[in-house]
Order: structure tokens, then C-alpha cells, then sequence
């Protein structure tokens, strides 16, 4: 009996849980875990990164490669796990580094399984065999172990260890719930382990030997080299290393970080939509799966609760609207519908629950608050009605008085208010794709009403600025980059648009070699350091992206994008930090203690750099820009399937399920890119130069027409379609059709 039969199979053996060293088969529950043992400090370590000293290395998605590094008591671990099917893996350790005699430092592979099975050892095989229901997963070593130890748990296992050292033989055992195979380092500096599921012991033991043979070492290719070289490989490995398995409701999720939680379980609504589009980009399944558990905290009232953990659940508020934007981007990249009908409702009903439970004055403008439901921790404090901006503890807060009559802040928020335009727009856009017009009508006023009000009400004249509000008074002091927002949701004019850049190229607020810092460098809560109050979070700064880009500021958002790469590059390479915030004087993440160093959003900094090669928006939709410089990068999902994109010596190069799709010499952005099976659009950028774009395995005889403008287009080529393009200072629609031929696309 399968015991959680709903992970897609590639999956099945991954670093599910907290422990990022083991290994589970999460059909059957069977867990191989490393356990590390020091006689130098008399201490075990089961590689916790809340306890012990881990690098995280490469991790594909669907755990084909995982590596990572761990320090214990002096002594340098690498490991590293490879499959050779779905259902083999092979493992490996390498003592790099000692810090004391090998033979006193142990290495043992313990095995386990969610029932408490038990695990038998055969000395003469020198295979670990367990069973779960009908099917036998097996352990083979490259050596003999130096002995096997039986224990109840693994915890057992460590006081056995730390009581008794290892010149100890009582727990000497060949079955039991958790069996120890035990290595040392000066027996075996370097030693390898294979694990195989089938539905017969002998075949479980005959295809973890043929595992364990193969030493399969597959050379890894970067997904991303060149320009803003390692960033799509950075997002890869944040989404792998902290998808997890929540035991409490059986689910796979991609939490916010396998190093800190809340309980055995924490779900922020804002932060799990984030690693649904982190995930998005390589494993569509991943990203369905990551929507439906931050849309799992929707309430009966309506809201979509703010976090939900095993402990508490924040039901009497929500978090900034954001859902609705992160499930179009998810459509746009993967042209799943699936994606759109799943969250539709959810989506739909926190939008209308935020017009009728946050605007008590009936402004069309919406306050935070906290209602009189559930039990969570701050509900009905100041402290509570916050959390709705996710911005807790933020400055903009400061003027802000919580207000028990409506139960909420005094102040309209400008972020919550912009995200809650941009939400009602993606409402609309989703409604129309699924038929439900009149509600396609109705967020598209909303959204309209609500970017008038946002451009009229919370714009400062005077200081030539968007910024928080009391509803019944003037502006608040301290900013934030939520200033920005308005270009995010469209409600600046471009005379306000063209101020606002004026403030983000300003030094005393919030320019500077590490933007954006959530408090101006100007206001006194920027030198308090500490979360919202002056550090530069990697969610902001890829919203105020994305706002750029909407109003065309190009230039500016890609200064912004190179910004955030070097940010992050900074402590990722050599370190592997991905921080949850960063100090914005000195670009250091764990400067004070109140920062996660492997947090999910942070790979949104990277995802601004490969956005400024290949991105999916609202506005332009799916979009290559050739700037010149050579980049490889891929592969990741798109509505064409999976694609790799490459540039060099000025040519782009688009790939389509590894086969040669489209090239250009074009220098310029193509966007609203659509691919099926007999057409291709797009829509051409200004051209300095004249240039071309093929498509090899395309022949002009193929080609039923191509329009430019919705005129014909004279083409050529007997090896694949050329078109030729001269400059032009004005974009141009291209539409190829043509017969396809089983193969060529």
C-alpha cells in the first residue's frame, strides 16, 4: 500500500524533509539518512541546518543531482546523490576535511520506514532490505560496513552514539525499525551507498547494485553562463532545496525556508504565492501545488488567512492581494488553463472581501485591519492590522493609530491599495480567459476606480510623491518603495511616473550601489537595520521591476536588475546565502539576526536578471531581448514547451524542446510572443540596425504567409525561413503561418 500516491514519480525520492541530507521515497515513506558521529566532541549531527553548519549545493527540481556540504566538530562532509532511475538513487560522501582521526568520525547510513517496518540486514548479501506493503526497497554499500547497529529511532540512535561512542558493540543488530550501517573515514575516507524500490526483494537488490555500479557522475550543464551568469541556476536551487513535505496535511510544498519555521508546518499567503512562480519556471506541478497550499488558507468570510501554521492561524487578516498576479504570470509561462480554474474563486472572493471588510468610510480605498474572527495571535492590535502589508514593523507605520471601532489603521496603505488594483486587473484578465464576463466587468471597474483614487488621493504634491495616508488627514512622513507601486498597478500619470523616477535615481532616499531600502536613507528608521525599518527586500524590489517595465523604463529597470543580481551574487557564490533581506549600506544578509539565509523570495532578485533576458508579463506578455551579450540560459517552461534560449556574437537563439525553433540578429526585444503548431507571432521592437530572423528547419515552401504589419512579406531560404527587417523607429507585428510538418516545430 502506497502511503502517499499523488507525487509525480520523478519526484518520489527527494530531500523531503527538514533533514536536507536524507533521502526519502515518498510512496513508501523509506528514509536513507547520513548521521555524522565526532568522538572529538562526543556529538552527532543528523545534518540540520538549525543545528549544524550546512552549505547547500546544485539540487535539480526532481532530484536527479543534490549536493551539499556539512562542517561537524572540525571535519569537512560532502555529499552528493545521483539517480540512475525514478526509482534508484545513489549516494556518496567524501571526508574533504579533518578535524580529527578517521577513525574516530563516523559515517552511518540509517534506514527507515514511516510505518516503523522493519529493516533487515543480510551480512551475507551485505544488503539492508525493508518492506512496505508488497514492495522492498534495498541498500547496498561499496564496502562492508564496519558494523550494523539496531536502534528504535533515530534519536536512539544518536544517544547510542553520544552515550556509548563507537567502540561500543551491545547495539549490534540485523533488524530493527532503524538499522545503522557504520563507516569510519580511516577505513573509508570515501564511500558510496545505492537505494532501490521494486515490487520483489531480488529485484530491489539487483537494481540497487546495478545503481551503485553505474557511479553515474552526470555532468551538470549551468543553466545560466554569460550574461548575469548563475541566476537561473540560483532560482533552481532555492525552489528545490526548500520544497518539503508538510506531514500534518500531506502535501508537498515549497516552503519559505527549510531553516526556520513556525510549528511543523507555516504557510504565508504572499510568500507561498512567490514560490509558486519561483517554482513555475522549471515544474508546472510544483506550481499548481504551491498555489493550492497558499490558497488553502482561504476563510469562510472570505480572506485568504495571512499565515496558517500548525500552531495558530491568522484568519482575521490577510496579506496584500498579490494571488491573482503571480496565477496570471503562471498561465502566461505555462499556457495552463488548469492554473486559472483552480484559483479563480479563492482569488475572486478575497478581492470583493477586501472592498467590503477594509473601506469602513466607503472611500473606494482600503485601511488594514484585523476582524473580530478566529483566535490568532495580535488580533485586534495595531501590531495585527500591519500584517496585512507583510511590512510589519515599517516606518510607514509609525503615524499609523489602530482604530477599534473599524478595527483598522487610521491610514490608507499605498501599497495594499495598489496591490489591490493590480489584483482586481489579473481578475479580469482571468475571468475573461474562463467566460465569466460580468465579473470581468466588474474588476475591470474596480481596478479602474481604484487607480483613479490612488493617483488623486495618494499622490503628495507637494513632495511630488505617492505615500501612505491617514483617511481624515494629511500624508505620513516615511516612505517606502511601495511609492513605486503606482507603476506596478498603472495608476501614475506620466508626469507623476517621470517624478517618481527623479526620486528612485536619488541618492539621499533610495538610490545607492544596494537598492531599495524599505525605509529612505534619509528617514531616521533607516539606521535601525532591522526587517522592514532601512533593509532592501528581494519581494519589493522586484515589484517596483515590474512597474518599470509596465511604463517602459526600460533602462532604469534593468539598472535596478543588475543591482539586484550583483545583491544577491554577492553572498550566494562561495557562501550560498539567499537572504530573506540584506543591509542596504554594506549588501550583507546576516549582519544582524533577524534574517533567514535561505529564504524562498530571495530568488526573485535573480528572476529580475533572467526577466531582462526572457520573462512572461501582464503587459508585454512572453518576451527575448537580444542586448548583445553572450548568455546561455535554460532550459524552463514556456507555452511552447520547455525552451533554451542562447546569444552570441549578437545572435539570439531560441530552442523548442532542444530542437533549433527561431534565431535573429535582431537587436532589439521581441514581445507577445505566441508559438503553435503552424504560427508564430510576435511583436518587433524599434530597430537601430536592419537585421533577420529565421527559422531553421522551416522552408520557404512551407510558409503559407508572412505578415508584417498585416501585409504580406516576401521571405526566403531552402534551409529554413528568413526574414529580412530593416531599422525602424516604431515596433512592428510579425505573423508567420505555415504547414506543419510532423518534427520541424
Amino acid at each position: 500500500m502506497l502511503k502517499h500516491s499523488t507525487i509525480p514519480l520523478d519526484r518520489a525520492w527527494n530531500t523531503w524533509s527538514t533533514r536536507p541530507a536524507e533521502m526519502v521515497f515518498l510512496p513508501l515513506g523509506v528514509r536513507i539518512t547520513p548521521v555524522l558521529y565526532s568522538t572529538r566532541s562526543r556529538t552527532v549531527s543528523l545534518i540540520e541546518p538549525r543545528r549544524d553548519s550546512v552549505r547547500l549545493g546544485r539540487h535539480r527540481i526532481d532530484g536527479s543531482v543534490i549536493e551539499l556540504e556539512t562542517e561537524h566538530s572540525g571535519t569537512t562532509i560532502a555529499l552528493s546523490s545521483t539517480k540512475t532511475t525514478a526509482f534508484a538513487f545513489r549516494g556518496s560522501w567524501n571526508g574533504a576535511q579533518s578535524g580529527e582521526w578517521g577513525l574516530r568520525f563516523w559515517v552511518t547510513i540509517a534506514i527507515s520506514a514511516e510505518g516503523g517496518e522493519p529493516v533487515r540486514f543480510d551480512e551475507k548479501q551485505g544488503v539492508a532490505l525493508v518492506k512496505v506493503g508488497t514492495r522492498f526497497v534495498a541498500v547496498v554499500t561499496g564496502e562492508a560496513p564496519v558494523q550494523v547497529t539496531g536502534h528504535a529511532t533515530i534519536d536512539d540512535l544518536r544517544a547510542d552514539f553520544e552515550a556509548n561512542g563507537y567502540f561500543h558493540l551491545a547495539s549490534r543488530s540485523t533488524e530493527a525499525p532503524v538499522l545503522a550501517l557504520r563507516f569510519n573515514l580511516e577505513m573509508m575516507r570515501r564511500g558510496a551507498h545505492a537505494a532501490a524500490a521494486a515490487d520483489s526483494a531480488d529485484l530491489a537488490i539487483a537494481n540497487a547494485r546495478a545503481c551503485l555500479a553505474a557511479d553515474v557522475q552526470p555532468a551538470v550543464a549551468p543553466a545560466h553562463t554569460g550574461d548575469y551568469a548563475g541566476a537561473l541556476d540560483a532560482i533552481r536551487d532555492v525552489v528545490a532545496w526548500n520544497t518539503v513535505w508538510d506531514e500534518t496535511n500531506a502535501r508537498p510544498y515549497t516552503a519559505v525556508t527549510r531553516i526556520w519555521n513556525l510549528g511543523k508546518f507555516a504557510v504565508w499567503y504572499n510568500d507561498q504565492t512567490f514560490a509558486a512562480l519561483l517554482a513555475g519556471m522549471f515544474d508546472a506541478d510544483l506550481a499548481r501545488e504551491n498555489m493550492a497550499v497558499a490558497l488553502a488558507g482561504a476563510t469562510p468570510q472570505g480572506n485568504i488567512a495571512c499565515i496558517v501554521t500548525s500552531n495558530d492561524a491568522w484568519v482575521d487578516r490577510t496579506q496584500a492581494p498579490h494571488g491573482a498576479l503571480v496565477a496570471w504570470l503562471l498561465y502566461q509561462r505555462t499556457g495552463e488553463r488548469s492554473i486559472l480554474e483552480a484559483s479563480y474563486t479563492a482569488l475572486a472572493r478575497n478581492q470583493r472581501w477586501w472592498r467590503s471588510h477594509r473601506d469602513p468610510d466607503a472611500t473606494g480605498l482600503v485601511s488594514c485591519g484585523t476582524s473580530d474572527v478566529g483566535e490568532g495571535l495580535y488580533k485586534g492590535t495595531a501590531f495585527g492590522a500591519r500584517n496585512e502589508t507583510g511590512m510589519d514593523n515599517s516606518a510607514t507605520h509609525d503615524e499609523a493609530v489602530y482604530q477599534p471601532e473599524t478595527r483598522t489603521l487610521s491610514t490608507f496603505d499605498l501599497g495594499v491599495n495598489c496591490a489591490l488594483a493590480l489584483d482586481a486587473e489579473m481578475l479580469s484578465h482571468m475571468a475573461s480567459v474562463l467566460g465569466h464576463h460580468d465579473d470581468a466587468r466588474e474588476f475591470t471597474e474596480a481596478a479602474a476606480r481604484s487607480r483613479a483614487l490612488i493617483s488623486e488621493q495618494l499622490w503628495d504634491s507637494e513632495r511630488k510623491i505617492f505615500a501612505n495616508r491617514q483617511r481624515k488627514g494629511g500624508f505620513v512622513r516615511s516612505l517606502s518603495p511601495t511609492s513605486f507601486y503606482p507603476l506596478l498597478c498603472g495608476a501614475a500619470t506620466q508626469e507623476q511616473a517621470s517624478r517618481l523616477l527623479e526620486h528612485l535615481k536619488d541618492e539621499k532616499t533610495f538610490a545607492g550601489p544596494y537598492p531599495l531600502p524599505n525605509a529612505t536613507r534619509d528617514d531616521p528608521a533607516f539606521a535601525d537595520n532591522v526587517y522592514w525599518r532601512g533593509r532592501i527586500w528581494p519581494n519589493v524590489n522586484y515589484m517596483v521591476w515590474l512597474g518599470l517595465r509596465r511604463y517602459g523604463f526600460l533602462a532604469e529597470a534593468k539598472t535596478l536588475a543588475d543591482q539586484s543580481h550583483g545583491l544577491f551574487m554577492q553572498s550566494w557564490e562561495g557562501r550560498r546565502i539567499a537572504a530573506e533581506n540584506y543591509n542596504a549600506t554594506t549588501g550583507e544578509p546576516l549582519d544582524q539576526g533577524d534574517t533567514d539565509p535561505f529564504y524562498i523570495w530571495a530568488a526573485l532578485l535573480p528572476l529580475m536578471a533572467v526577466g531582462e533576458v526572457v520573462d512572461f508579463n501582464p503587459w508585454s506578455g512572453w518576451t527575448l531581448s537580444n542586448s548583445g551579450r553572450d548568455v546561455t540560459l535554460g532550459p524552463m517552461l514556456s507555452p511552447a514547451g520547455k525552451i533554451d534560449v542562447s546569444i552570441a556574437a549578437g545572435v539570439m537563439s531560441l530552442r523548442r524542446n532542444g530542437r533549433p525553433f527561431l534565431t535573429t540578429t535582431l537587436r532589439t526585444t521581441l514581445s507577445g510572443i505566441a508559438i503553435a503548431d503552424a504560427y508564430f507571432s510576435c511583436v518587433i521592437g524599434p530597430l537601430d540596425a536592419p537585421g533577420s530572423l529565421s527559422f531553421p528547419g522551416i522552408a520557404a515552401n512551407m510558409v503559407v504567409s508572412v505578415l508584417i504589419d498585416g501585409k504580406d512579406q516576401a521571405c526566403s531560404g531552402s534551409e529554413g525561413l528568413q526574414i529580412e527587417f530593416s531599422g525602424s523607429k516604431a515596433s512592428r507585428r510579425l505573423d508567420v503561418y505555415f504547414r506543419a510538418v510532423a518534427g520541424t516545430v
